[in-house]
C-alpha cells in the first residue's frame, strides 16, 4: 500500500516568484503589491533607456618589440593559452591601431580556442589578419628587424 503524505504549502523563493510573476526580487514584488494597493498601473520594465557606458582606456604591453629595417617595430606575442579576453584585447587593440604589426607564437597554433568550437588558434589568427606561428618566431620574421647582418642560427 502506498503511503501518502500531507501537502505541504512552501513559501516560494524570490527567484519563483520572479518566474512566477516577471519580478526579479522580493522587493520588486512588495513594490509591485503597494502599487497595486494604491490603485496605481504596475508598469514593471515597460521601457528601455539606452546609455553609453565611458570608455575605459587600457594598457596593452607586448612581450616582445623589434625594430623592423623599416624603422616600424614588431610586437610579438607569446601565448601557451589564447583565452577570450586575450582575443577581445587583440581585436581592439587591432581596431584603434590598425598599423601596428602584432603576431603571435603559439605554443600550439592547432589547439582549438574552446572545447565546443572548431575553430583553431591559427584560424582566429587567419580570419583576423595577425600572422602566426609555432614555438618559436620564424627566420623570415627575425630577418625583417637585423639591419647589417643575417640572423644567427643555432644548429
Amino acid at each position: 500500500m502506498a503511503r501518502v503524505r500531507p501537502i505541504r504549502k512552501q513559501r516560494m523563493s524570490s527567484a519563483q516568484v520572479g518566474r512566477k510573476y516577471g519580478f526579479r526580487s522580493g522587493l520588486e514584488d512588495r513594490v509591485a503589491e503597494q502599487l497595486k494597493q494604491a490603485g496605481l498601473p504596475v508598469n514593471y520594465e515597460q521601457h528601455g533607456i539606452e546609455f553609453t557606458q565611458p570608455a575605459k582606456s587600457r594598457r596593452y604591453t607586448p612581450d616582445f618589440a623589434l625594430t623592423k629595417r623599416d624603422g616600424n617595430i614588431l610586437f610579438i606575442e607569446t601565448k601557451g593559452r589564447f583565452l577570450t579576453a586575450d582575443r577581445q584585447k587583440h581585436l581592439m587593440i587591432k581596431k584603434d591601431h590598425p598599423d601596428l604589426d602584432i603576431r603571435f607564437v603559439f605554443t600550439r597554433s592547432k589547439t582549438t580556442i574552446s572545447k565546443t568550437s572548431a575553430t583553431t588558434y591559427a584560424g582566429w589568427c587567419e580570419k583576423h589578419g595577425f600572422l602566426y606561428a609555432d614555438r618559436e618566431i620564424p627566420v623570415t620574421w627575425l630577418a625583417e628587424c637585423f639591419h647589417n647582418h643575417s640572423p644567427r642560427i643555432e644548429p
